[in-house]
């Protein structure tokens, strides 16, 4: 190891069948905040994925045969030690991801928390069906069971919040894991693992590989003994996920990227809609799925609209994630920042016009943030509906906004993209609400709102933006396998 890797180093080890794991070879994650290597992350292959998919294998007759009732309880005390430790959940996210601090203590680790709530108590209510057939002297009725081993894949934009969201209805059905979250976000992951025991998990039920989507990732899709695969990321990935799995057929729910519309029809409530709007494009350095990025206004508020946004959008602080005042922390990795500030360069060169942010105004940042990989919130008008920053996941803090007539043609141009993921309209007329909704190619839409989630419900997209939805019922659906009984008497 080189100078930089010095003993002050965090370094990750993998989580197999209840222990952790070293591994033999390491990469390099870093603060994005400062642009240094902060901790070293198992580069797992395909020998750690065998002894994890061993060892939930191993686990599985064990943990499906719990009832519900145990495995609620056991994913209830994992929620309470997660939530005791939030603080150090939050800033490990922060530091590992480049969120701010106040996102992580507000929205990723108390929905990870919840994540496990939810699933512990939905687990208890699922029934299943039955039917009578009086003339022919039957009985029909389901039953579901567990399916085995789950791969899950998770991202790097909201780490544990997405990693939990697929573990806890996972092994809430009575299914084993092997996990592997992006190496470029592994920390939380690594923490959660030290809570298992404690929380009553048997060892093997979890287990946590780390390294990248080339090497463990795909090792894990390419398991024969990994019947399903619950991942979220590229539309990229997701169809070389789809290729090596289909020999197997495995099943899959993937959730993929969005190029989320929001219309704003000249009778929305601004005071309401330009505050909301703001934050569905620049939350989480616009580092979500769901974030906001192309907008089409009305053309009778469009100017007033225009003005009070970027107005707002430029009192977003960007800076230090590890201050509390900070509204946009920094981006995930220098290469990541390089592509989002060209697609700016591009709507540029096409004659767009760059409005606030990224070229347009100064980013003063703290000493000890220099070399971080920050971006401030800008917004681009005048950008033509097939320009690649219309029509591509950008990821970033960007946002394009655009004048549109009729209802008719905006509905049209929203729908002009690959992905359909969510969707929001402001309007207050009920009955405009309910026709454009329904025509939106879009797996969420919201009203007047932006990401007020109930787990109850379905979640996921359209076209480019994935398979398949999770849930309650979904989720479960996803992670058990049903079969039809029938009896004659």
């Amino acid at each position: 190891p080189t100078m930089a890797h010095s003993k002050a180093l965090l370094v990750l080890e993998n989580f197999i069948g209840g222990k952790f794991v070293p591994c033999s070879s390491y990469i390099d994650s870093y603060n994005p905040s400062t642009g240094d290597v902060y901790c070293r992350v198992p580069d797992s292959g395909k020998e750690e994925v065998e002894a994890a998919v061993k060892a939930a294998k191993d686990a599985f007759p064990i943990w499906s045969s719990k009832s519900p009732l145990e495995r609620s309880q056991i994913l209830n005390k994992l929620a309470d030690l997660i939530e005791h430790d939030l603080e150090a959940f939050a800033q490990a996210e922060s530091k590992d991801q480049g969120k701010t601090i106040t996102f992580a203590r507000t929205v990723d680790i108390p929905r990870a928390v919840h994540n496990f709530r939810f699933f512990a108590s939905s687990i208890l209510h699922h029934i299943t069906e039955c039917t009578e057939m009086p003339t022919m002297g039957c009985v029909h009725y389901t039953s579901r069971a567990s399916v085995g081993v789950a791969g899950l894949i998770s991202p790097w934009n909201l780490p544990l919040y997405l990693l939990t969201w697929k573990i806890a209805p996972a092994i809430a059905c009575g299914n084993t894991v092997v996990a592997k979250p992006s190496e470029m976000t592994s920390v939380t992951a690594w923490m959660m693992c030290k809570h298992l025991e404690k929380a009553g998990v048997p060892p093997g039920v979890v287990n946590v590989v780390f390294g990248t989507g080339a090497k463990a990732g795909e090792a894990l899709v390419c398991h024969p003994d990994v019947p399903l695969i619950s991942f979220t990321g590229s539309t990229l990935t997701a169809q070389r996920i789809t290729e090596k799995s289909a020999p197997h057929c495995k099943r899959l729910s993937l959730e993929l990227g969005g190029k989320n519309p929001a219309i704003i029809f000249d009778d929305a409530d601004l005071s309401q809609c330009i505050p909301t709007t703001v934050r569905s494009s620049f939350a989480n350095q616009g580092e979500i799925c769901l974030c906001t990025s192309r907008i089409f206004v009305q053309r009778g508020i469009y100017g007033q609209f225009l003005k009070r946004f970027v107005a707002e959008a430029k009192k977003w602080k960007t800076g230090n994630p590890s201050d509390p005042t900070t509204d946009v922390g920094a981006l995930i990795s220098k290469e990541h920042l390089e592509k989002v500030r060209n697609y700016v360069k591009k709507a540029q060169a096409e004659g767009a016009r760059v409005l606030c942010g990224e070229g347009v105004d100064p980013l003063a940042l703290p000493p000890g943030n220099q070399k971080g990989y920050f971006m401030l919130p800008t917004v681009i008008a005048e950008v033509k509906d097939e320009s690649c920053c219309m029509q591509e996941e950008i990821f970033g803090p960007v946002t394009c906004v655009v004048a549109f007539d009729t209802e008719e043609e905006v509905i049209r141009r929203a729908n002009g993209v690959k992905y359909g993921l969510a969707a929001t309209v402001w309007s207050s007329n009920v009955g405009r609400v309910h026709r454009v909704a329904h025509r939106l190619q879009s797996g969420l839409v919201w009203t007047n709102c932006w990401l007020v989630r109930d787990l109850n419900l379905p979640f996921g997209g359209m076209k480019a933006s994935g398979i398949g939805r999770e849930g309650a019922k979904d989720s479960y659906e996803f992670f058990t396998e049903v079969k039809t009984i029938t009896i004659k008497h």
